[in-house]
C-alpha cells in the first residue's frame, strides 16, 4: 500500500473551531503513530460549512444535521481532500452516495456537562433562572425537569458559549463533557450530568471518519484507528435515530453501552416544551445493537401516536 508523504500528504477536511481541530489533530497523531509516519505526511484543511456561517438563526431552522457535513462532504466527494474527520451526533443517518462512513475512534465521555460561574447544578437553579441552549433535545429535557426555567437560544462554539456566560446572557448552558476534555479546558466549572439524569445526543462524544466509498487504500489506512466497541455502540444508536427519523429539530436522545458482550440501549423522545417524555431501555447482545435501535425506536413512536413532535 503506498503511504503519504510529506510531498503528497493525504488531506482531512474538517471544520475550523477549537474543538474540531482539536478532533481532527487526534486523527492526524493517530494514523501518524499508527504507520509510524511524520504528521507532515497528513495535511489538515479547514472547510467553512453552513452551520459556521449562519449564527443567527437557530440551529432547528437551518435544515437538519447537514448544515455542519454538507460542505466538507462535496470537498470529500470532488477530491478536495482524502477523508473528512466529523463528530458523529453532527452526521446525517444516510451518507451521501459515494461515501462511507466506517471508522470511529474510541468514544470520549458521552456526558452532558452542567456549566454555571455560580449554581452547582439543575436542582440548585432558582426559579425563573435563564439557561442557554441551542439544542432541542436538552430544551426539551431541561424543561421537563424544570418548567419554571427561561431557555434562551445560545449559539456558537464552545469559548463563544462560555463567553456568553460571562457575560451573564444566561446563568448556566450545558456543553458536551467530551468536548471539554478533548480541548483540555479544566479551569471550565463543568460537572458531568449521569445519563440517569439527563440521556445524551445519539453518537455525543464519538469522532468518526467518512471516506470515498471505493477508496480501498484510504480504507486500509484508516483500519488502525477502528474501534470495535464504539462502532458496535454507534450502530446500534444511530439505527435508533434513523428509524426515529430523527434531525435537529427533534428532542431525541439516546446511549448505547456495552458489557460483557451485552448491549444496553436507552432512549428517550421528548414534545418539544418538555410536557411529555417517553423512554426506552432495552439490552441484547452486541451484534444486534442496530436491530435493537430499530425496534426501540419502532416501539416509542407506537407510544407517542402522530403528531408528537409538532
Amino acid at each position: 500500500m503506498q503511504m503519504p508523504d510529506p510531498q503528497s500528504p493525504l488531506k482531512i477536511g474538517t471544520r475550523g473551531s477549537p474543538l474540531a481541530l482539536a478532533q481532527a489533530e487526534e486523527a492526524q497523531a493517530r494514523l501518524a503513530v499508527a504507520w509510524d509516519l511524520p504528521f507532515e505526511a497528513f495535511e489538515i484543511v479547514i472547510i467553512r460549512t453552513t452551520g459556521d456561517r449562519v449564527v443567527d438563526r437557530p440551529l432547528s431552522q437551518l435544515g437538519g444535521k447537514g448544515m455542519f457535513t454538507k460542505e466538507i462532504e462535496e470537498a470529500l466527494l470532488s477530491g478536495g481532500i482524502d477523508i473528512a474527520v466529523h463528530s458523529t451526533k453532527d452526521m446525517p443517518t444516510r451518507q451521501p452516495e459515494g461515501l462511507a462512513l466506517d471508522c470511529f475512534l474510541e468514544r470520549e465521555d458521552p456526558r452532558d456537562a452542567f456549566v454555571s460561574l455560580v449554581h452547582g447544578g439543575i436542582r440548585d437553579l432558582p426559579e425563573g433562572a435563564t439557561v442557554g441552549t441551542s439544542s432541542l433535545r436538552r430544551r426539551a429535557q431541561l424543561l421537563a425537569r424544570r418548567p419554571d426555567l427561561r431557555v434562551v437560544e445560545f449559539r456558537g462554539n464552545l469559548q463563544t458559549r462560555l463567553l456568553k456566560l460571562s457575560d451573564g446572557v444566561a446563568d448556566a448552558t450545558f456543553l458536551a463533557a467530551a468536548g471539554l476534555s478533548r480541548l483540555k479546558m479544566t479551569e471550565v466549572p463543568a460537572r458531568a450530568i449521569a445519563p440517569e439524569d439527563m440521556l445524551p445526543a445519539v453518537a455525543q462524544g464519538a469522532i468518526c471518519i467518512e471516506r470515498r466509498a471505493e477508496d480501498a487504500r484510504t480504507g486500509a489506512l484508516l483500519e488502525p484507528l477502528r474501534h470495535g466497541p464504539t462502532h458496535l455502540s454507534i450502530a446500534a444508536e444511530r439505527a435508533y435515530l434513523e428509524a426515529l427519523d430523527g434531525s435537529c429539530q427533534t428532542p431525541i436522545a439516546g446511549l448505547a453501552e456495552l458489557s460483557g458482550g451485552q448491549l444496553r440501549l436507552r432512549g428517550e423522545i421528548l414534545r418539544t416544551d418538555g410536557s411529555e417524555v417517553l423512554t426506552g431501555d432495552e439490552t441484547g447482545a452486541a451484534e444486534d445493537g442496530a436491530e435493537i435501535g430499530r425496534a426501540m425506536a419502532e416501539r416509542l413512536l407506537a407510544q407517542a401516536g402522530p403528531g408528537f413532535f409538532d
